[in-house]
């Protein structure tokens, strides 16, 4: 029969073979956090049987609560991600909570140890970006044994609360500038084409290339890293088979290594090549000319996607029986996936002004 580990100790893994409830539900039941009378009778029963003791740390926490919450973000020297850092943990200071960071570099085993770990009891809750979405995230998110709120795009039907950036509409905004300033061949260095935010980036440019009378040109089009370096690679590879009059990137770190490629050829911002990014970090303005950006709502996603978390974590989880209908509208409430979206909002610098006469 079932035992845990090696060493025989029970997990909770093994209660929940034993008990046939999820995963899930045996946490919630050992840390106190509230389950059904009867899953807390399996669980108890079980746990009994197979002599499980529970951790003496984590018993003396408050509710069995670790009063931490875990941050895991594709790359944790990305503005981006340090402006949600900022804001999650403003929103979990002010309840109580320590903020934990975790950068997975996008890599898919990363993220998906990274949500199984919520079993550990390490933290109470994760705030995970991943940009991109597989199947075996989709069942680690459905198997999550805590609560799990996602910061981005998720397909239908995946039963956890996400916050994400309208992308698509955002592109548009941005190409659509650099045509009413008078350009024409509006190049474009995105991410990889298999990510998220490549796709939808891809999606915007494009929609916005017909909608503006102007035809898709794959010399105009390169896919990269997103990184500063990347992008300055990227904009050589393209400058060296095309001239465009504005190169409009995936982000700002891409932006930052257009602009370096464009002076490097001695071709001056804007007068020559207008650049224009997304996201509107911090490195919008570091450089020279300042940089028109798409400010895709880091903050705002940040806090939205936190104050979701809290609410997870401080729903209750009533015992069955008959229900009051007011107590099983706000349970049917609980048990909807929220998701929410920041929309985008195009914030216009010195890098896209209007193309000089001659260009």
């Amino acid at each position: 029969m079932g035992t845990g580990t090696s060493t025989g100790q029970p997990t909770i893994v093994s209660i929940a073979e034993r008990a046939g409830v999820s995963i899930a539900s045996v946490s919630r039941v050992l840390n106190g956090v509230g389950a059904r009378r009867d899953t807390v009778v399996k669980v108890e029963r079980a746990a009994a049987e197979l002599g499980y003791v529970p951790n003496a740390v984590a018993r003396s926490l408050k509710g069995g609560r670790t009063r931490q919450l875990t941050f895991a973000m594709p790359d944790i020297g990305n503005p981006v991600y340090v402006a949600m850092v900022r804001a999650i943990q403003s929103v979990a200071k002010a309840a109580g909570y320590r903020l934990l960071l975790h950068s997975t570099d996008a890599v898919v085993d990363d993220e998906l140890a990274v949500l199984r770990s919520l079993g550990d009891r390490t933290s109470d809750g994760l705030i995970i970006c991943p940009i991109r979405i597989t199947d075996a995230h989709i069942e680690a998110l459905r198997t999550a044994a805590g609560p799990v709120v996602v910061i981005g795009s998720l397909p239908d039907g995946v039963p956890v609360d996400s916050v994400r950036a309208d992308s698509v509409a955002g592109a548009a905004l941005a190409v659509r500038h650099l045509h009413e300033t008078g350009r024409r061949r509006i190049a474009f260095v995105n991410g990889p084409a298999d990510t998220v935010p490549g796709a939808n980036r891809d999606e915007g440019y494009r929609a916005a290339l017909a909608d503006c009378g102007l035809v898709y040109d794959p010399a105009l089009v390169v896919h990269t890293d997103f990184g500063i370096e990347s992008g300055a690679d990227a904009t050589e590879g393209l400058l060296e088979r095309a001239r465009p009059d504005a190169v409009f990137c995936a982000n700002d770190q891409l932006a930052l290594g257009a602009a370096r490629a464009l002076h490097a050829r001695g071709l001056r911002i804007p007068e020559d090549v207008a650049v224009a990014g997304m996201d509107d970090s911090m490195l919008a303005q570091a450089g020279w000319p300042p940089l028109t950006s798409v400010d895709l709502g880091s903050t705002a996603r940040g806090r939205e996607a936190a104050e979701l978390l809290l609410k997870r974590l401080s729903a209750p989880v009533g015992p069955a029986g008959p229900a009051d209908p007011a107590n099983a509208a706000e349970a049917a409430e609980n048990s909807t996936p929220r998701t929410t979206t920041a929309p985008p909002r195009l914030v216009v610098r010195a890098s896209t002004g209007r193309a000089a006469p001659d260009s």
